[in-house]
């Protein structure tokens, strides 16, 4: 088994969950956006992206679905199924599309942007990520506040989509301390 990686957000998901669940996997640091590898990568992912599990001949890309197969594998409820997987859905859903798209950008351009020019920032985009970020971030502060985990008492994927900008909080500027729930 593989795993294709960069060190993108999504492929480091990827990693982190693997990592998480001891998964016996072997990583493979990829670039498939580098034109010499695109067309080969395709065969693997026909949209050109990481992250791609590899399973006995078989690919399976996009990081919320490499996450529930090596669960399954592992045979963990780190992905829950029964009862709490509609919750567990929910706070996936939320991550993806309000927290993290809202991160994003702070990510983006304080954190990658420099590492490939010297030119300002957008400072709209940024202002836009912030007053999203800040905008969202309340309904994970308060659902946070009598609880440890998103999902039960304990630890699940849904802890980790949430998380996924957040080891890179302080150079992104992402304002966690206005949100101590979050950041404990």
């Amino acid at each position: 088994m593989k795993l294709y990686y960069s060190k993108n957000s999504n492929p480091r998901l990827a990693v982190a969950v693997a990592r998480y669940l001891k998964s016996p996997v072997e990583f493979v640091a990829a670039n498939p956006q580098n034109p010499a590898h695109k067309e080969a990568f395709k065969a693997l992912n026909p949209n050109a992206l990481v992250p791609v599990f590899e399973e006995s001949g078989k690919t399976l890309w996009e990081a919320d679905a490499i996450a529930c197969r090596l669960s399954a594998i592992a045979k963990s409820d780190f992905w829950r199924v029964g009862d709490q997987q509609p919750d567990m859905i929910r706070w996936i859903s939320r991550a993806t599309h309000h927290l993290n798209r809202a991160a994003d950008p702070l990510y983006f351009f304080r954190v990658v942007w420099p590492m490939f020019t010297k030119d300002a920032p957008p400072q709209e985009k940024l202002d836009d990520g912030l007053k999203d970020f800040v905008r969202h971030a309340p309904v994970l502060e308060q659902h946070l506040a009598k609880r440890t985990w998103l999902v039960g008492d304990r630890v699940s994927y849904a802890d980790f989509r949430a998380a996924t900008f957040l080891p890179y909080a302080q150079e992104a500027q992402i304002p966690l301390a206005d949100f101590p729930n979050m950041q404990r």
